[in-house]
Formats: structure tokens, sequence, C-alpha cells
């Protein structure tokens, strides 16, 4: 089943979910690159400053789209698995880590992001499959003292909400298809965002916000 013509669309949908939450205290983060989209329009709705966050899954050595972990920051889950050394996860988690600090710096010229001490913090993505990066995230987040975290997407999966809704404030979503198929199969036009394409969301969008929304 098809639910969005795009992520425009389906951030127009979200917009109307989560505009309960606009504060001065609110932030949003969003999950690049597909998240971006969904990010832009929802901090434009609530006013509200927009910055990036910065997860990769870690992919099983022998099949790299299966993941067996995600990373966040200095959070990591890990899936249960005997089959994976020690070895090569140790160097999924130095060689990610350094790829995910290089990338914010390229997409948003900045050394480090936003303080989250005691804002409201909306994380969000074009979408949540398994759960595996968004609990990375959502830990990671939870480390740096928010006074609120909500997660807000257009679809998940009933598996990652019963996974994530313990660990935060409010999980919001349009639509929790079961059986869940993959996130692009809910959309119609599912295109890659590109990297430039971050980077001019994220100056539009901040361009908006008043420089006392940043401290």
């Amino acid at each position: 089943m098809m639910y969005f013509t795009d992520r425009q669309e389906a951030a127009l949908q979200l917009t109307a979910k989560i505009i309960k939450h606009k504060s001065p205290q609110t932030i949003v983060l969003a999950i690049p690159r597909g998240g971006v989209p969904i990010g832009c329009a929802l901090a434009k709705a609530l006013s509200a400053p927009l910055d990036l966050l910065m997860a990769k899954k870690i992919g099983h050595p022998f099949d790299p789209e299966f993941a067996i972990g995600a990373v966040c920051a200095n959070e990591t889950i890990i899936e249960e698995t005997g089959s994976v050394k020690k070895e090569y996860i140790a160097q999924q988690l130095e060689q990610i880590k350094k790829e995910l600090s290089d990338r914010y710096r390229h997409l948003t010229s900045r050394e480090r992001p936003l303080s989250l001490y005691q804002k409201k913090v909306i994380i969000t993505d074009d979408g949540i499959a398994t759960g595996r990066t968004m609990l990375a995230a959502v830990r990671a987040i939870k480390r740096q003292d928010p006074s609120s975290l909500i997660i807000a997407v257009p679809v998940c999966s009933v598996e990652a909400k019963n996974k994530l809704m313990p660990e935060v404030d409010e999980l919001i979503a349009c639509h929790y298809p079961d059986p869940f198929i993959g996130v692009g199969r809910f959309y119609r036009h599912f295109s890659q965002v590109t990297d430039e394409e971050v980077m001019a969301m994220l100056t539009t969008s901040n361009a908006v916000v008043s420089p006392s929304s940043h401290a």
C-alpha cells in the first residue's frame, strides 16, 4: 500500500500531528539524507532550528545490507550475533564514527551539533523499519539531557514502535503498517536525496530561525 506521493507530502501529513509541540525550546533533528526533507518541513512549521543527527547501521560482513547494529555519536546498538567476530565490529565502529563526524562537518560546515540540554527534541526520518538506527540515536540524545524527546516519522513498523515507545516521551507516526516491507514501498517517488540538497535545505531552514533559537 502506498501512503505518500513523495517526502514532501509525507512531511505535510506529519506536520499536522506535531504542531502542538511548537515551542521556543524545540529543536528538530533529521537523520540524513532521507530524513532531511521531512525535518526541513517540520522545522519550518515549528519555527525551530534544524540540525542533523548522524547515524548509520553496521552491516554484516557477508551481507552489508543486513544490519547487525547501528551507531550514533557515542551510542552503539549491537544485535545478538555469534557469527560476527568482535574484531570486525570494533573496526566498523571506529570507521563509522569517523565517517559520521566527517560527514557532519561536510554537510553542516559546523564542528559540532547544537546543544540539546533542556531542549524539546524532535527526531525525524522518512520512516522506521527495524528501529535499530533510531534506537541508537535516541540513546545518544538522552545523554545530552533534553527536557523531552519525541520521534516523529511518516511511517513506522509495529516492531519498531514497540521497541522505541518505552524509550521516548512520545512517538508520532502517520501510519503503522503491518506487515512492513520497507520504507520506500510506502512512497510513490522515493528518490535519493543528494548532499547538495541536504546542504541547501539546512541553509534555507536555519536562515529563517532567529539566532536566539540556537542558544
